[in-house]
């Protein structure tokens, strides 16, 4: 006889509350590594302008830098990368066995980390752009 669980319809979304730090880290993880790649793949477009001509990528790369939104854009990459970095960081430690108690608030001081240096770095993405 198989038991199931019943989870409740997909459209449930109180069960968002029931996710702990772990299951939240785990999906921005996963998150922010999809965002990079897809950076990634934007940037080498971007970049296979230069092997057309010199002038065409560097009038794309001023015609990208004068669009406030892309200066917004790169705001919300750097704090993708931060975090991506940092709770890899973080889950090197929890993989050889460190930290292991402490695992939420390694997470939640990963998001801290992260938001203060976005912060602190905000001035330096838009000056200029509005």
């Amino acid at each position: 006889m198989s038991q199931s669980y019943d989870r409740g319809t997909i459209e449930d979304f109180g069960r968002w509350k029931e996710f702990s730090a772990g299951m939240w880290a785990w999906i921005f993880h996963k998150f922010s590594g999809w965002v990079l790649i897809g950076y990634l793949f934007t940037h080498i477009a971007v970049l296979s302008t230069a092997t057309q001509s010199g002038t065409m990528y560097t009038q794309t790369i001023r015609g990208l830098e004068s669009l406030a939104i892309v200066r917004v854009l790169e705001v919300g990459l750097l704090a993708v990368a931060v975090f991506h970095i940092l709770n890899g960081v973080r889950l090197l430690f929890v993989d050889l066995g460190v930290g292991l108690e402490a695992q939420d608030k390694s997470f939640y001081a990963s998001l801290v980390v992260s938001a203060a240096i976005v912060i602190a770095s905000v001035p330096t993405f838009l000056a200029g752009a509005f």
